[in-house]
């Protein structure tokens, strides 16, 4: 199954590590340096142009770890994948 993210974007639900609010997840200084590292070496995406609303940490078809930001809540997103 895949999870749609936003903007025609879907993350194969068993590659999904995790999934998170933006406000709240990107308080702690060890999540930003993670998501800083990872944008350095091209590991992040984002799904939509407006202001992201919580982030998916997944795994790649290499296995390499993945952050896609979307424009819907961590809760939205959450309920989706609950669904099936």
């Amino acid at each position: 199954m895949y999870l749609h993210v936003g903007n025609n974007q879907n993350i194969r639900t068993r590659d999904i590590v995790g999934i998170f609010d933006a406000d709240t997840a990107t308080v702690s200084a060890i999540t930003k340096q993670y998501i800083k590292e990872a944008d350095s070496v091209n590991r992040v995406s984002f799904a939509s142009e407006e202001i992201p609303k919580s982030f998916v940490l997944y795994k790649d078809k290499n296995g390499e770890y993945r952050i896609c930001f979307s424009q819907l809540s961590a809760t939205s997103l959450c309920g989706r994948q609950m669904r099936w």
